[in-house]
């Protein structure tokens, strides 16, 4: 029986098997390897000892299985692309990687990230100052420069954004509209990155962003190297990675053309060395451990407000997210709430990035306790004390139902996710169970002993 919704599992790993299928051939074996090789401690990674202090200091103990594979081929100057759950410490894999590289006596733009939203890449930016608080010092008590990240975002002054980049910076993390136009002014100077990260890949590299991707990649050195991260990288996203991470650089010394890539210390690494590395998840592994799922049977759309309104005072106790599939959805929905007399925050693209700023800082000091959202806020954006998430819709797309509930039991804590479901989603339900190989089980009454 063919599926009626993008939860088609068979389709995906009929996709997924055609992308992998060349990895057979001589010529997939010289592109891509399987990274096999784990460390259980940051100590085993040969990193340096400040950036050590700094992944302590952020409470980092052990590293996750992410961390335990993705740092090291990072630090190796290989290429990378690495998938992973939802918070389980992506960001800090490819930060730690970032840091543990850059040459700190040169004051140019080394790194470059890119994100797909704004709170994300001043999250990123964020985790990169903190995991660098250390090195900074280091640096300073030496005389030489200081680790400078800049987030470089729409919404903020652009006048102000040219003078910091003038000023120089070693990482630049950003969005693609705004980075394309600091590297097409020349305020951002292309000439000495050596490391370019796409987060939340599949996002980056589907049709919105794709072009203004290749774009920036145009004004950037061809020795480079490419990190690609996501928690859900599906077949289509894989493809043009092939693509995009396969810029071959023309070279007399070569038989057909090959790419360099750069290397510590901006050594070239030998052809023998793989030119990446790919550490993938399959489908029916990436639904997250540690988060319960449920369904509330709500029979019609019409009889969702109620179900919600009942579940107030469970979604008050804890900090909790709701997600609806449209920024009008979310705008009606946060005036019903609050027509009833309950406090609600609502955030989603259309609205000012002050306003989504200060949404946001209200949300993460707890100010706020429940926040309604479109898919905007499904991608990295971490809370760390959200415990329960309610999808007031199904989402449609198979990564958004992963990336959605991973805002609860973030980095091993227990969460709760709630999907309402009408009569026409029952079959959708039976999709999202398949696709993820998990079993989500009717509410029971007692969801406040849960969370």
């Amino acid at each position: 029986m063919t599926s009626e919704t993008q939860y088609d599992d068979k389709a995906y790993d009929t996709k997924m098997k055609e992308y992998l299928k060349p990895a057979e051939g001589a010529e997939a074996q010289a592109f891509f390897t399987e990274w096999e090789e784990s460390f259980d401690s940051f100590d085993q990674m040969g990193l340096h000892e400040n950036l050590l202090r700094g992944i302590y200091a952020y409470g980092f103990e052990k590293p996750s299985a992410i961390q335990q594979k993705g740092i090291v081929p990072f630090t190796k100057g290989l290429d990378v692309i690495q998938q992973a759950q939802s918070g389980t410490g992506k960001t800090a894999t490819f930060c730690a990687g970032i840091l543990n590289n850059l040459d700190y006596n040169l004051l140019e733009c080394q790194g470059l990230v890119l994100a797909p939203t704004r709170e994300l890449a001043q999250q990123i930016e964020k985790v990169m100052r903190a995991l660098g608080d250390y090195l900074q010092q280091q640096h300073q008590l030496s005389g030489a420069a200081s680790v400078k990240c800049h987030a470089c975002v729409g919404g903020t002054s652009v006048r102000e954004d040219a003078r910091i980049l003038s000023a120089g910076v070693h990482v630049v993390v950003g969005t693609p509209g705004r980075v394309y136009d600091m590297l097409r002014r020349r305020c951002l100077r292309a000439d000495s990155i050596k490391m370019f990260v796409l987060d939340e890949a599949d996002e980056m590299l589907s049709r919105g962003f794709k072009d203004q991707i290749y774009d920036i990649f145009q004004l950037l050195p061809p020795k480079l190297q490419v990190g690609v991260f996501s928690a859900t990288l599906p077949p289509e996203a894989l493809e043009i990675t092939r693509k995009f991470m396969n810029k071959p650089v023309r070279s007399r010394a070569m038989a057909g053309p090959r790419r360099m890539l750069a290397g510590r210390g901006g050594a070239a690494v030998e052809q023998a060395q793989p030119r990446a590395v790919r550490i993938l998840v399959k489908r029916d592994e990436l639904t997250l451990e540690g988060i319960k799922q449920f369904y509330v049977n709500v029979e019609k759309e019409d009889w969702k407000l109620d179900t919600l309104c009942d579940l107030y005072e469970t979604l008050a106790i804890t900090q909790s997210v709701i997600f609806a599939n449209t920024r009008r959805k979310v705008d009606w929905l946060t005036d019903k709430m609050r027509e009833r007399d309950h406090t609600v925050s609502a955030t989603h693209g259309d609205m000012d990035q002050n306003t989504r700023d200060v949404i946001m800082r209200e949300f993460r000091s707890g100010s706020s306790r429940v926040l309604i959202t479109t898919d905007l806020l499904a991608r990295g954006i971490d809370v760390q004390q959200v415990s329960l998430v309610i999808n007031y819709d199904l989402p449609t797309q198979p990564e958004n139902y992963l990336h959605r509930i991973g805002r609860s039991g973030r980095f091993g804590r227990k969460g709760v996710a709630i999907n309402f479901v009408t009569r026409d989603d029952e079959r959708m339900l039976q999709d999202i169970q398949r696709f993820y190989n998990t079993v989500i089980e009717e509410l029971p009454s007692n969801v406040a002993d849960l969370i």
